[in-house]
């Protein structure tokens, strides 16, 4: 088949063009590379913001445009996306869909139907916008209330959601809020993940030294989002951790950087801090995981229930408070062989769910069944 990818959220496009490659597929991924995290792309479509910054995106995009024809499968990260006003992306849109067999739209991150199922039907119990009946009010989460309901990326997101070919969730929650919405068009397909046989037998820290202290703990702060995913307050426990037991606890912090920083940064870790929110581990978690690091995040049942997965539990799950995340750092200080068994259980839970090549060949069986 013929693919492209349009947009990129924390390299998945990336990872699956490269395990589509492999599979014998043609594929094309035009992007910004997600901002200042500068993932892989084949052609570059960012904008910037000076005086003149507008007109060279959209003389840029014009450019392009005649290159984003005759594709068997059209793949959107996201419904904003590109870099422009949601009205002029539903042209864009339009477009696409004359020119190109069949688009998909990826359940991946923010959209209209995450913020209004989480802030209406409340399906989770958390979330980035609910805390059991009560919504947040912390600044992030009102601006995208704000952002995306009774607005033009309303309009658009429903737009391409009706008219789409069919919706692909990369996470628990997006699948149930979509979901809800499109039950015959949605399907849930994990986050692909590029491992290489090596990677999975690397030995950890604590492998390496004998299960020795110090916990090695390695946090990723984006300093615009740091509320909203409630990493302030992991990185508030993981201080308090550290400062209780000096000795025995290393704490790394990464500020807003690019990848392939952040990845040279996470590198030696034993535990990662990841989205005290969410009920599964996104991209950067299972990231690290594949390097038998352990993530400290989002592992509800839920996550394991949709994975069909009955016996490896690697995460470390924590609610949504101060004092959860507290306990179960200071509980991982109790066992170096309980570090070891997760580190262990995270290589093989990604190898099992979450390698690239075989996520890639579901996408490509979902493509097919909707053709």
């Amino acid at each position: 088949m013929k693919i492209l990818l349009l947009g990129e959220y924390s390299n998945v496009h990336w990872t699956l063009a490269e395990a589509f490659r492999k599979l014998g597929h043609e594929v094309t991924v035009v992007s910004n590379g997600d901002f200042w995290k500068d993932y892989p792309r084949d052609i570059d479509l960012s904008r910037t913001y000076d005086k003149w910054g507008g007109m060279k995106y959209g003389m840029q995009l014009l450019s392009i445009l005649p290159k984003l024809r005759g594709y068997d499968v059209v793949q959107l990260i996201n419904p904003m996306f590109l870099e422009l006003k949601a009205s002029h992306i539903l042209k864009i849109y339009k477009y696409l869909r004359r020119h190109n067999k069949k688009i998909y739209l990826g359940a991946f991150g923010m959209d209209y139907y995450w913020v209004m199922t989480c802030c209406t039907d409340k399906p989770l119990r958390y979330s980035d916008f609910n805390i059991g009946n009560e919504l947040r009010n912390n600044a992030d989460a009102l601006k995208e209330r704000v952002d995306w309901l009774n607005t033009d990326k309303e309009i658009l997101n429903k737009y391409i959601a009706n008219d789409c070919d069919g919706i692909i969730a990369g996470l628990y929650e997006y699948d149930v809020c979509y979901r809800l919405h499109f039950p015959d068009k949605t399907t849930f397909i994990p986050f692909p993940i590029n491992i290489a046989p090596a990677i999975c037998e690397e030995p950890t820290p604590m492998e390496k030294h004998g299960k020795t202290w110090p916990l090695r703990l390695f946090i990723g702060i984006n300093r615009e989002r740091s509320e909203y995913k409630g990493t302030d307050i992991m990185l508030r426990a993981a201080e308090a951790i550290k400062n209780k037991y000096p000795e025995k606890v290393e704490l790394r912090i990464a500020e807003s950087v690019p990848f392939h920083e952040y990845v040279e940064m996470m590198n030696g870790a034993d535990a990662i801090l990841d989205q005290l929110y969410s009920y599964t581990p996104s991209m950067n978690p299972l990231e690290a995981m594949k390097h038998g690091i352990i993530c400290i995040g989002g592992g509800e049942p839920e996550n394991y229930e949709i994975l069909h997965e009955a016996d490896l539990r690697p995460i470390v799950n924590v609610q949504p408070n101060y004092e959860s995340v507290y306990e179960e750092l200071e509980k991982l200080l109790t066992s170096s062989e309980t570090v070891v068994k997760l580190q262990q259980q995270s290589r093989q839970y990604v190898l099992k769910h979450h390698e690239s090549q075989k996520v890639a060949q579901q996408y490509v069986q979902f493509y097919l069944k909707k053709q």
